[in-house]
């Protein structure tokens, strides 16, 4: 690119202003979320699934962070991406991480799923980064009319996104055939609340992949990084929110049986005392 003409300076400051909008959102999330986090993770054991949830929760603000500057960045040398897109990958599968052992509980951590998950998990992950050779997003340099750098990504990002979309959607139809197989007819609050939200959040998730993957195809390359720091920070919000809702329903559930079983204790109590009464009569 030799020359900036007045479109695709308007396209680059658009995608800069959803960056830095993106990462206003993870900011915001993270504040009315904080009181979830220390209610359902904080003084639980370091067990795989926290470092994960740590992760996924933390490491979105260093990648939103370094993703904000490089989009305000468009004087002096274009600056390495590496490491950025390191820290992206990174926090993307520790949140789809979390959406795996969330599918794996729900099969009652069966072993094959386990498996199968697995594996389907390591197959798309090379195959994305297979594909993604270059950059998924990168400053590309000015010409001498326009010195710096742009904040555009090639077209290889959408067969990305692509593949993350497939992976995405087999999490959703194992989820989506486990409810309807086996909780079809059910009644259960708690059951619905668990299997709707989360197919909820997952279908959230899955629209701003394809959007990504949609965007970095067809649009312009000024809106190439549009959503980029959104992928990130969706997956992180939205991951984190199911592991809450999950333990906020589990304990609801915990509180529920407690009752249940208070409730046949005082029963089966007053039977016994009407029972020794008409004895004694």
């Amino acid at each position: 690119m030799s020359s900036l003409s007045i479109s695709d300076a308007v396209d680059l400051q658009i995608s800069k202003y959803a960056n830095i909008g993106s990462l206003a959102i993870l900011i915001f999330d993270y504040c009315i979320t904080f009181q979830d986090e220390v209610k359902w993770t904080w003084f639980r054991p370091w067990d795989l699934t926290r470092v994960i949830f740590t992760i996924s929760r933390y490491l979105p603000f260093i990648g939103s962070g370094m993703t904000a500057y490089a989009a305000l960045r468009v004087n002096g040398p274009c600056a390495p991406t590496l490491a950025e897109n390191i820290v992206h990958i990174i926090s993307i599968v520790a949140a789809e991480a979390l959406l795996v052992i969330r599918t794996w509980a729900f099969w009652q951590k069966s072993r094959k799923v386990l498996i199968g998950l697995l594996t389907f998990s390591v197959v798309t992950t090379i195959t994305a980064v297979a594909v993604n050779v270059n950059p998924n997003h990168q400053l590309i340099p000015g010409g001498q009319s326009t010195p710096g750098c742009y904040f555009e990504s090639s077209r290889n990002a959408a067969g990305v996104y692509c593949i993350l979309a497939i992976f995405e959607c087999g999490i959703l139809i194992l989820t989506a055939y486990k409810k309807f197989h086996d909780y079809r007819e059910s009644q259960n609050s708690i059951v619905t609340a668990v299997y709707g939200g989360s197919m909820l959040y997952m279908l959230c998730i899955i629209t701003i992949t394809v959007t990504n993957a949609i965007i970095d195809a067809v649009s312009p390359f000024g809106y190439s990084n549009m959503f980029d720091t959104l992928q990130l920070v969706v997956h992180s919000v939205l991951a984190s929110r199911i592991l809450f809702h999950l333990r906020s329903n589990n304990d609801r559930a915990n509180e529920i049986n407690m009752g249940s079983a208070v409730s046949e204790a005082i029963r089966y109590r007053r039977s016994s005392q009407i029972q020794t009464n008409e004895i004694m009569v």
